[in-house]
């Protein structure tokens, strides 16, 4: 049953229902269970019936900063471990609307990492050289190697959500004639799933996060970047502009969102009008799938502690 902020639908009949999670009436703590957030493969998307805000998954300021450092510092130990293992990576992608708080919850989230162990990277506008290629060109290139975690702060899927959306981008791109045609987004939501479940079976697990802001929400911090000083520069005239296109981002969302998540790499829609729950939500998503690996440390054999126990005499000399 998929929860609505305060009503859900199911089979036909309309019923009351909490937010999603957090601290019920009483004080009883609710576990985060990221299945609450995840996309069916082959799910019709209604974003209208996603809660962009759920109730608390903490008590107080210091029990979320508790929380949150809890869950920073086991992904500091899992990210040590699959470095050492060194058969798996991990791809974190990040989607949503301007201000929906990306930036942020990479920051929080991914305080406590070893940062050789971490690569982060933005895409923007593509490049004359990147045009000159397919659409997955430029971010294939920055694909986290083996023990490592990529983080795509917007990524590929830019290119069926915004392109979309502006469809004069997609003249610019080079494209032939007879390529331009309605099957183009269907063919690029193949395009990725084929990348996607490729980099699957090679070992790179892929979670990919849409940050699910309300516009009202998304309205109060654009504000709020301009009333702040020293929130000044992240402002845009183009943020204010892009608004006046959300219906058309919503909808574009919806239909990438049900088309290309996948048991290999699963969409989750997080609210994010309360970044604190967001960040908690995201660092959860990522252990619970850290956690489901095979992952050990590199076995000694007894030829390599034999050597390693002359070392350790002649240094204890």
């Amino acid at each position: 049953m998929r929860a609505a902020q305060y009503v859900v639908k199911y089979n036909n009949f309309t019923l009351q229902h909490e937010p999603i999670g957090g601290v019920k009436k009483g004080g009883m703590d609710m576990k985060i269970d990221p299945k609450d957030f995840r996309v069916s493969e082959e799910e019709k998307v209604k974003l209208k019936t996603w809660p962009t805000k759920v109730s608390s998954y903490f008590e107080s300021k210091e029990d979320y900063e508790n929380t949150l450092r809890e869950h920073i510092q086991e992904l500091s130990e899992l990210q040590s471990l699959m470095y050492a293992h060194n058969r798996y990576a991990l791809l974190l992608i990040f989607q949503g609307m301007d201000a929906a708080g990306k930036d942020g919850a990479i920051q929080h989230v991914m305080s406590g990492v070893n940062p050789t162990g971490c690569q982060v990277y933005t895409f923007k506008t593509p490049s004359a050289e990147e045009l000159d290629h397919d659409f997955l060109w430029r971010t294939i290139c920055d694909l986290p190697e083996r023990g490592r975690i990529g983080i795509f702060n917007r990524s590929y899927y830019e290119e069926v959500i915004v392109v979309r959306v502006h469809p004069s981008i997609l003249e610019g791109q080079n494209l032939p004639n007879e390529l331009q045609d309605n099957n183009i987004w269907e063919e690029r939501y193949q395009s990725i799933i084929n990348l996607e479940k490729h980099l699957y079976r090679n070992g790179t697990r892929i979670i990919k996060f849409f940050l699910h802001l309300s516009k009202d929400e998304q309205r109060k911090r654009l504000l709020e970047r301009i009333d702040a000083p020293e929130k000044n520069w992240k402002f845009s005239r183009a943020d204010i502009e892009e608004r006046q296109y959300w219906e058309d981002y919503m909808a574009a969302y919806e239909d990438c969102l049900g088309a290309t998540s996948t048991k290999e790499a699963p969409w989750y829609i997080v609210p994010a009008d309360e970044k604190k729950n967001c960040r908690l939500i995201i660092s959860k998503i990522i252990l619970d799938t850290m956690n489901d690996l095979q992952m050990h440390y590199p076995i000694i054999d007894d030829k390599r502690r034999e050597e390693l126990q002359l070392i350790r005499s002649m240094l204890a000399e």
